[in-house]
């Protein structure tokens, strides 16, 4: 067999297959395997107030989340200005990333098992991130806790805001979704 033929499955994507799809099965009552909630994307992005005067600070970002996701980011700008943040229309005001598939599987994998033990003070992913359509989203307040960002050459600290788009048709769905993953988000209270 050549070294050619053999494709990488994610360890999380397998665990998914595995696992979670029996599991899920069992909890949310579903017969129908296609109904199972699935992770559709996840989406991070990260704000820069200063991009405008700091052509640096964008740089310097765009480098970071590109380490981080494994994917070169977009870069944002702004649709209109706005006087009080002293923006103009087509200011460079963030930058985010959208993976999908193998790309997905592989960032969730490390940010659930390297990232987040490094979390200052870390007692599990705020459980009241849910939109009410299936879809979680929750913030870092900073990016050196990637074991890819070296802290010497970072220019500031900066947060980072993370979604996770699900299938899931209710907060419920896409709750138990995560927690089969192995996402680390605290017990929700009866």
């Amino acid at each position: 067999m050549s070294k050619k033929n053999i494709k990488y499955i994610p360890r999380l994507f397998t665990h998914y297959k595995e696992k979670s799809i029996p599991e899920l099965m069992k909890k949310l009552n579903i017969e129908n395997v296609n109904r199972i909630p699935k992770l559709e994307k996840v989406v991070i992005n990260i704000g820069i107030g200063d991009a405008r005067d700091n052509a640096n600070a964008l740089k310097n970002t765009v480098s970071e989340l590109s380490l981080i996701s494994g994917q070169k980011p977009v870069i944002a700008q702004s649709k209109k200005p706005i006087s009080n943040f002293k923006t103009r229309k087509g200011d460079p005001v963030g930058v985010f990333v959208t993976l999908r598939r193998s790309q997905m599987f592989e960032f969730l994998d490390r940010f659930i098992s390297v990232a987040t033990p490094r979390i200052r003070d870390f007692n599990g992913l705020p459980n009241r991130g849910f939109d009410g359509m299936g879809n979680y989203n929750f913030g870092i307040t900073e990016q050196v806790v990637f074991p890819e960002i070296n802290y010497d050459k970072i220019d500031k600290i900066r947060g980072m805001n993370i979604t996770m788009v699900t299938s899931g048709q209710t907060d419920h769905e896409a709750y138990e979704l995560l927690l089969s993953l192995g996402v680390p988000i605290k017990k929700k209270k009866n």
